[in-house]
């Protein structure tokens, strides 16, 4: 009985180490993977023009939504989320081939509908954490008068089917975050110097 009681104990001390081991490098796994922020708010927010200066202030990595999926929008029809979560992922896995400690993101204009989210939900399960929503809340009347401006997508304007989404599909996106606590709101109608000072103490707060 005593010679079995110590090659228990020899047997139990070979395999903890294994154990601990597997489970240090599932936590370093962990740490490494890509910490998003998603930012959303309608046309004439300015959410463009402030993500510019988070990346200048506390240097996160800037997806563009628009300029991401603008060789494969047709008609201004919604890009199937199968695309857009690629396009998303691998711009993602090459800038941390470029540089591993870039772990955070911004995602500026997604996701647009639910079947974006459900997509990046099932694609980038264990590939990334959505930190929090951040929102450039602005009034409806300031997202029509951006539309009459008549400017081009891209060039300070939006155009009608990009107001009808943001206003039919990605604000239902929005609200879902709410429900789960995870949206940041800021009012998008003063300065651009006053909004960033809010987007600050939203981001001094998370960080």
């Amino acid at each position: 009985m005593i010679v079995g009681y110590f090659r228990l104990l020899s047997s139990l001390s070979a395999k903890v180490p294994s154990v601990v081991y597997r489970a240090a490098t599932v936590a370093l796994i962990d740490m490494k993977k890509a910490q998003v922020v998603f930012v959303l708010g309608g046309p004439g927010s300015g959410k463009g023009t402030q993500c510019v200066r988070i990346v200048e202030s506390y240097g996160y990595t800037h997806l563009s939504f628009g300029q991401l999926i603008d060789n494969h929008i047709k008609d201004g029809k919604i890009v199937p989320f199968e695309i857009t979560i690629k396009l998303l992922k691998k711009a993602m896995e090459e800038t941390r081939k470029l540089d591993e400690k870039k772990i955070h993101f911004l995602i500026d204009g997604f996701p647009r509908n639910e079947e974006n989210l459900h997509g990046w939900t099932t694609i980038m399960d264990g590939e990334a954490d959505v930190k929090f929503v951040l929102f450039f809340d602005c009034s409806n009347e300031v997202i029509v008068g951006h539309w009459g401006q008549g400017s081009p997508r891209g060039k300070g304007g939006a155009n009608k089917e990009g107001i009808q989404t943001y206003l039919q599909s990605t604000r239902p996106v929005i609200s879902l975050y709410e429900k789960q606590g995870k949206v940041r709101t800021v009012d998008a109608s003063y300065s651009v110097d006053k909004v960033f000072a809010n987007v600050k103490t939203i981001l001094d707060k998370e960080i």
